[in-house]
């Protein structure tokens, strides 16, 4: 397998608009999004057929779309009235979900992004005020302009960054996150988590398959170095908890089901637990770790206990 199909990080989003329009289609849907299939098109499924592992893939984007789908309408709930999507991508949530017609919803991403969305979405309805901004998130400039816009015009913001931070620098995303804590009213911030064994696991795919779009963040302590930068973890899901709680678990192929398991009883409860628990999705904020946490049915994590069970 090669990644010719992927040139670089904006082919990602054809791929997971795929795997959002095979989720859509299915009777026990978790979601529909009616306008993935339009956005994806066949590039999207010619790169989902090439790539391996599409087990994994389809159900991670399904689950990670029903956790920051929850994070937004418990963002709405205490009275975010700006939703910030940096790399918005192929992502439809103003035109999908149920939304108040009064918010304000800003996409970023690069203008051939920008461009092909506004031309496939064009004859279609947002459920509430959307904005599109032709953006590259790595110019500082660029960015810090679009950020203080946004502040001065809201009341309270949420920052959307999904699939964005893990193919960025630790330096630019240090960056980006000084710049979104120093606007007062960016209140939360959803991002994905992946454990050590999960970013290694990472750099061997993308050694055979996504040369063009590696992942580069690797800060060692995830959540310790968005705390040093004033971001703080309020909640964080975990894939493959939450694929439980939705009675959607992670189904591997008989072969590999078989492998992990025999290794799984050599392996400590520690190490089990380890595996289950290597990729999530957070939701950051600005308050001191001691403030108070909301809790639901989905797994918790503190940055000094690294679980809250």
């Amino acid at each position: 397998m090669t990644d010719t199909l992927i040139e670089n990080v904006s082919d990602t989003a054809f791929w997971v608009a795929y795997y959002r329009a095979l989720e859509s289609k299915r009777p026990d849907a978790l979601f529909h999004d009616p306008f993935a299939g339009l956005l994806a098109g066949a590039h999207g499924e010619k790169i989902a057929r090439s790539m391996p592992g599409k087990y994994m893939t389809a159900w991670s984007v399904v689950i990670r779309t029903c956790i920051i789908d929850d994070y937004i309408r418990f963002a709405l709930a205490h009275g975010v009235d700006t939703v910030l999507n940096l790399g918005a991508g192929l992502d439809t949530r103003p035109y999908r979900m149920d939304l108040p017609s009064s918010l304000l919803w800003i996409e970023a991403d690069y203008p051939h992004v920008i461009d092909f969305k506004q031309e496939r979405l064009s004859n279609q309805t947002p459920r509430c005020r959307l904005e599109r901004v032709q953006l590259d998130l790595a110019n500082p400039s660029e960015r810090l302009k679009l950020l203080s816009g946004s502040n001065a015009r809201a009341q309270k913001i949420l920052i959307l960054t999904e699939g964005v931070v893990p193919y960025l620098t630790v330096q630019d995303v240090g960056s980006l996150a000084d710049d979104l804590a120093a606007q007062d009213r960016a209140a939360y911030w959803v991002l994905e988590y992946f454990s050590y064994e999960a970013l290694k696991f990472r750099l061997r795919m993308t050694r055979r398959t996504l040369r063009n779009a590696p992942f580069k963040f690797n800060p060692g302590d995830w959540l310790g170095f968005f705390a040093a930068h004033g971001w703080h973890c309020r909640e964080l899901r975990y894939l493959a908890e939450e694929g439980e709680r939705l009675q959607r678990p992670l189904r591997f192929p008989l072969r590999l089901k078989l492998i992990l398991g025999f290794r799984s009883l050599f392996a400590s409860r520690e190490r089990r637990k380890a595996f289950r628990r290597f990729a999530a999705y957070i939701m950051l904020d600005r308050a001191t770790p001691s403030s108070p946490v909301e809790t639901n049915a989905a797994a918790q994590l503190s940055p000094e206990s690294g679980s809250r069970a």
